[in-house]
């Protein structure tokens, strides 16, 4: 088997449906249906159920797929290694976030960490709806802009920003002109939620419950923030999100609106327990110097 085939087995098992999985992958769903049955015909087991709505792993899928996770990641930590000496640079930092990161402050931290540090590459790592902690403890990022809540076990960590949240509306929405509305306002309206992250992530963002006791309308999930925008620009859910949102993911078909009523967004620097390194420390300082400015 090849580390390739072990990685398509990863995305199949995270999307559930080939024709998604081919998509990012950027190969042909036939081309990637033929390595999947390879790999199945190489190991003698039926790795996954396939079915009307996409496919499922078989319970040999799950037990390959959870080895192979393990496997693809070591081999991302081999290539981050190897990556420190290639072209002469000293080092990388891979720097995690979410979405918008803490703002404005994630890209001024990676251009100034740079400039202090002519000789490492800052590596952008970026993930989706509460998985920048799980990638530091897995060893995929060094260090991470955090949104909470989250699952801080075995990280340092240390707030570095806070920002208001917003609405997310077609802009054919009642609503869309407005200068700010309350949770209460939209809370018949169907919420995007996801079931990538834990439910405590979920419920804090949906504010659920709400300020009446009342819970959110619960409407289509979504795995990532591009999912999420389209579905709101389609109309079939509205999206809470990070006032940063509005600007890094303006589009002329979505209004953002802020929430006048619920508690701020607030992100961590973190890092793993004990990786401290040289370029971590340097990150953080610059981190916190302009974190004290703004």
């Amino acid at each position: 088997m090849e580390l390739r085939q072990l990685h398509y087995l990863t995305v199949i098992a995270e999307e559930e449906n080939l024709g998604r999985a081919a998509r990012r992958l950027f190969v042909s769903q036939p081309a990637l249906s033929y390595a999947l049955k390879s790999l199945e015909a190489e190991l003698g087991v039926k790795l996954f159920d396939r079915h009307a709505g996409g496919v499922s792993a078989t319970s040999a899928g799950r037990d390959v797929i959870a080895e192979a996770l393990l496997t693809v990641r070591q081999a991302e930590r081999v290539t981050a290694a190897a990556e420190q000496h290639t072209r002469g640079e000293t080092g990388v930092l891979r720097v995690g976030f979410e979405a918008s990161g803490a703002g404005e402050l994630t890209t001024r931290a990676r251009a100034e960490f740079a400039r202090l540090h002519p000789g490492v590459r800052v590596a952008p790592k970026r993930y989706d709806w509460g998985q920048e902690a799980d990638a530091l403890r897995d060893g995929l990022a060094d260090v991470a802009f955090v949104w909470l809540p989250n699952d801080l076990t075995g990280l340092t960590y240390e707030p570095v920003h806070t920002e208001p949240r917003v609405v997310g509306l077609p802009t054919g929405h009642p609503l869309a002109s407005r200068s700010g509305v309350s949770v209460l306002e939209v809370k018949d309206e169907p919420l995007l939620w996801t079931r990538r992250a834990p439910r405590q992530w979920v419920d804090w963002w949906a504010v659920n419950p709400r300020p009446d006791g009342s819970a959110p309308v619960w409407g289509p999930t979504n795995d990532n923030v591009e999912e999420m925008l389209e579905q709101v620009a389609q109309g079939s859910a509205i999206c809470f999100a990070p006032e940063s949102m509005a600007r890094y993911y303006a589009r002329p078909d979505l209004s953002w609106v802020p929430l006048t009523d619920v508690e701020p967004l607030r992100v961590v620097l973190a890092w793993a327990d004990g990786a401290d390194t040289a370029l971590v420390r340097g990150f953080a300082r610059v981190v916190r110097e302009l974190a004290a400015e703004a």
